[in-house]
């Protein structure tokens, strides 16, 4: 991710969380919130340093710092990252529900939505 656009996120309200060992950063999540949800946004761990649960320290520690309903976008063919999130207690939701969702909370353009999935936590679900 350039850095223009870190810092183009970051002024619209993502907080990035990084997950290091031995000085080395291994990955990055990030959280923002939207009012009435809060999103992840951009979670990356390394490709040498997956499976090591990395993803999921980070995912656990956002979930923490809110209790409003997170949803997660990401491409549908990203079965890895839909894998994840359907790991760690994530639900997805119909696709009616995902084009409104990704249509109120996303500045993304109508071909992302067609090819894009939401999922949601416990809380969205309750």
């Amino acid at each position: 991710m350039p850095e223009e656009e870190i810092r183009t996120e970051i002024d619209n309200g993502v907080l990035f969380w990084g997950f290091e060992r031995n000085d080395n950063l291994l990955g990055v999540m990030g959280i923002q919130d939207k009012g009435d949800v809060a999103l992840i946004r951009h979670a990356y761990v390394r490709t040498c340093s997956r499976k090591q649960g990395i993803g999921e320290s980070l995912l656990l520690h956002l979930e923490r710092l809110t209790e409003k309903p997170i949803l997660v976008g990401t491409w549908k063919a990203a079965s890895w990252a839909v894998s994840f999130y359907l790991k760690n207690g994530y639900t997805l939701v119909s696709d009616k529900q995902k084009d409104r969702l990704l249509r109120k909370y996303w500045s993304i353009p109508e071909r992302q939505i067609e090819t894009s999935v939401v999922l949601a936590n416990k809380t969205w679900v309750k």
